[in-house]
């Protein structure tokens, strides 16, 4: 939300300054996300200067120039050539000298320079509107009135005045500030509390307002009164609509909007100013000269102004003519076929409050956010309708012309009572965790508004107005109190005092923390991503996945309906999205949670997601890149394991409808982790046409497991050397080499320190269902030196228990 700091002024004109201002907003809940310095003239006319043309003379070498001398106020008047047919003696100018920037309405800001122009020197330029963003015209050079000052600054005598916006995060619960009025009130009691400052809130005025002779009559008739607590309206005739006046149009643009009109920016400047949306009605095209507040039937058409043609629910409250016919969606969107065009003469103004569940869900169900429907949604004030209502009718009236044609009609059934609150000071003491001065804390609460009805030595009764519609209980009203007393204000404690929490073991997050390290240090980056997702994702995994979908009941958009069952898609639509901007290299980690639904019971799951695609490494001028394989992923899951503690794991063959290939690591039959290449069918869901290898590591099972693991020892490196054997076999295509590393452990406990394969081959040399494996084993002893005999005994075990499980050794 925008805010101009010099529209604020008009409640409060003493306010700090801009910079001052954003601090205070800031710390009394009204977060300054960003502060901006507006020039709604480009250029500001920075540098410009009001002349007088002391001489004029024909160019003695161009038809169609002219020689000027332009008394500037400083010294000796300067020459200018002038292009412009109108410039003349005596004439009172906008001068743009030497040195100064010109910010032209159309085109790129240029300097001015001393020039020769076809051969006499020219110290400036005289200006035209549209050469200095004044306007568009460029039929001859801006001519002022007489009394205009020689050497005054332009911007001052044109009086551009320095606008500073603020931009503001407005949480949700502020439905009281989301106005240039909710914002001041809220200022005014900071000042108040912290500066003394004595001055009250500066309204625009309504005492001029008057009805005259009833010349278009209207009724209004509430037929739904819940949806429609409040509704006023008045009519205006004879209006004229055109531009709105330049001072309208820049406090508009100032806060990012766009000037349409007289009529639709007053209703737009009164809803940004008091807070309160209001719609203009062509009032010749309201049938029977009557308005009916009522819902309509399921799948009524509609056409709304930007001219989209929409199908009504029986639940969206509208605003219908004498024949039942929809005009507006209340509170969210004009209807096309009777708001304001250039030919409207009669209006009819519509000033409401409306019950902020309806509109909520109407402008969902329409996907329609508009400026009304975001106040609406959080609840305005329903003390102001008229007040505004007037406001806009006045303004209408002096800048479009027209009178006051009808009575204002306010259809006010069940007026919305103030809240009711007691509190008491300890209740305020203890929260706060300081003791403030009753004092004090009453000054705070009839500053805001809140009215104070009896107060006691123990506590205060009061009644909140119902623009604070987040104010309604006790602790709501110490909040209030703490935001402008000051969170800041509150002294910190000697000494702090806290009961002794068990912290759960092993410690969740220190782990979470540990291995995030180890895989950042690796070079992979921590992704993030939503717990919604789409649904469609959920029959990718099977049905039995997808009944056990948690659905979200009222989702933002189908792509966010259902809480994540997997981390695979999220982190898929991440590499997605890197691979798109050209970064095609990619180790991603993800800690998360997945959430399921079985047997009517919900539960979540927490999981370790890690992603590789691309090359292992960035390209280098001496070595070739090699790309991410299944092996490196399957690397990393054992690195995260080991750090653990987790050791005695199996690798055994798994499969799954989301890999073409994979592998899963096993502890006493408890699975920990799935390692593999992603299905085509699954990367082609987020479009992706490179491999992408996936790891999900079950990590509350690696927690339950590490209660029981052995945590990681480390010993000294062994004085004596070990050594190294190599065999090639002739294995079965289905031996695979974890269960030849699982053979060659169980001979060997004692001196065995490390199996690994170093070639592999499979191909028609061999015969069919056979592959070479070359694995080589290293044996080490800590006491002593080997013997060759030691050595030999074990290669002879080693070979004769792979034979036994059907290997050919080869002996040479």
């Amino acid at each position: 939300m925008k805010i101009s700091y010099n529209w604020l002024k008009q409640f409060l004109p003493i306010l700090p300054s801009p910079e001052k201002l954003s601090t205070i907003l800031t710390d009394i809940g009204l977060e300054v996300e960003h502060l901006e310095k507006v020039q709604l003239i480009p250029g500001g006319l920075d540098g410009l200067l009001i002349g007088y043309v002391t001489a004029c003379s024909q160019h003695p070498n161009a038809d169609k120039l002219s020689i000027t001398k332009v008394d500037l106020g400083c010294g000796e008047p300067v020459q200018i050539v002038c292009g412009a047919a109108n410039v003349a003696a005596g004439q009172k100018v906008v001068v743009a000298p030497v040195g100064a920037t010109v910010h032209p309405t159309t085109g790129e800001p240029f300097k001015i320079g001393k020039a020769k122009i076809r051969g006499e020197v020219s110290e400036g330029m005289i200006c035209a509107e549209d050469e200095i963003g004044l306007g568009t015209s460029h039929e001859g050079i801006m001519v002022l009135a007489n009394d205009a000052p020689v050497g005054t600054q332009a911007k001052d005598y044109f009086k551009i005045e320095e606008e500073y916006v603020f931009e503001i995060g407005l949480t949700p619960n502020r439905a009281d500030a989301v106005s240039h009025l909710g914002v001041a009130r809220d200022v005014l009691a900071w000042l108040k509390t912290h500066e003394n400052c004595t001055d009250d809130l500066t309204l625009p005025s309504i005492n001029t307002f008057k009805q005259g002779t009833v010349t278009l009559p209207i009724s209004i008739a509430v037929e739904n009164t819940e949806a429609c607590p409040r509704y006023a309206g008045v009519c205006i005739s004879g209006i004229t609509v055109a531009d709105s006046p330049e001072w309208l149009q820049n406090r508009l643009k100032a806060i990012g909007l766009k000037p349409i009109n007289n009529v639709v920016d007053t209703t737009n400047y009164v809803m940004h100013e008091l807070g309160q949306p209001l719609h203009a009605f062509d009032y010749n095209k309201i049938e029977d000269a009557k308005v009916v507040v009522k819902t309509v039937a399921e799948g009524t058409k509609f056409t709304t102004l930007e001219g989209t043609e929409r199908k009504l629910s029986a639940q969206d409250l509208m605003i219908c003519n004498g024949k039942g016919e929809a005009m507006c969606i209340a509170g969210v969107f004009g209807g096309l076929a009777s708001g304001v065009t250039a030919s409207t003469q009669n209006i009819f103004l519509e000033s409401a409050y409306f019950n902020p569940v309806w509109v909520r869900k109407t402008a969902k169900r329409h996907a329609l956010k508009t400026d009304a429907s975001f106040r609406f949604e959080r609840g305005t004030d329903p003390n102001m309708p008229v007040f505004a209502l007037k406001r806009a009718a006045l303004l209408i009236t002096e800048i479009a012309g027209g009178t006051i044609a009808s009575k204002v009609i306010d259809a006010y059934p069940n007026p919305v009572p103030h809240f009711e609150i007691k509190v008491a000071y300890t209740t305020i003491h203890k929260l706060i965790g300081q003791v403030l001065p009753q004092k004090k804390i009453q000054t705070i609460i009839t500053s805001l508004g809140i009215t104070l009805q009896k107060t006691t030595e123990e506590e205060m009764y009061l009644q909140v107005p119902p623009y604070k519609v987040d104010v309604t209980r006790d602790v709501d009203i110490v909040e209030e109190i703490l935001r402008i007393y000051g969170y800041n204000a509150i002294e910190f404690p000697k000494k702090i005092t806290s009961s002794l929490v068990v912290a759960p073991k092993p410690d969740n997050e220190k782990i979470k923390h540990a291995i995030a390290d180890m895989l950042t240090s690796n070079g992979f980056s921590e992704m993030m991503n939503n717990s919604l997702t789409k649904s469609t994702y959920a029959k990718l995994l099977g049905e039995q996945t997808q009944k056990e979908s948690v659905a979200i009941l009222n989702p933002l958009s189908s792509d966010l309906d259902v809480m994540r069952q997997t981390l695979l898609f999220s982190a898929l639509e991440t590499v997605a999205y890197n691979i798109n901007r050209k970064q095609s290299n990619l180790k991603l980690y993800e800690f998360g949670k997945t959430y399921h639904l079985q047997a009517e019971k919900y539960s979540e799951k927490q999981q370790l997601a890690i992603v590789i695609t691309g090359s292992k490494e960035n390209e280098q001028w001496n070595a070739i890149a090699g790309g991410a394989d299944y092996f490196t992923l399957k690397g990393t899951v054992e690195s995260i394991l080991t750090k653990l503690g987790i050791t005695d794991t199996a690798v055994v063959p798994y499969t799954d409808t989301i890999y073409a290939e994979a592998t899963a690591i096993e502890r006493n039959g408890k699975q920990l982790a799935t390692i593999g290449k992603l299905a085509n069918s699954v990367r082609k869901v987020c479009s992706i046409s490179e491999d992408v290898f996936y790891a999900n590591i079950n990590w509350d099972e690696v927690l339950k497991v590490m209660r029981k693991a052995k945590p990681l020892q480390y010993q000294e490196i062994s004085k004596f050397p070990a050594v190294r054997r190599d065999l090639s076999m002739l294995i079965d295509a289905q031996l695979s080499f974890e269960q030849l590393r699982a053979i060659a452990v169980q001979t060997e406990k004692q001196l065995l320190k490390e199996v690994q394969v170093f070639d592999v081959y499979q191909g028609d040399k061999l015969p069919k269902g056979k592959r070479s494996y070359a694995l080589s084993f290293v044996l080490e002893d800590n006491e002593k030196t080997l013997t060759d005999k030691q050595i030999d005994s074990v290669m002879d075990r080693l070979i004769q228990n792979f034979e036994k499980a059907g290997a050919e050794v080869r002996k040479q």
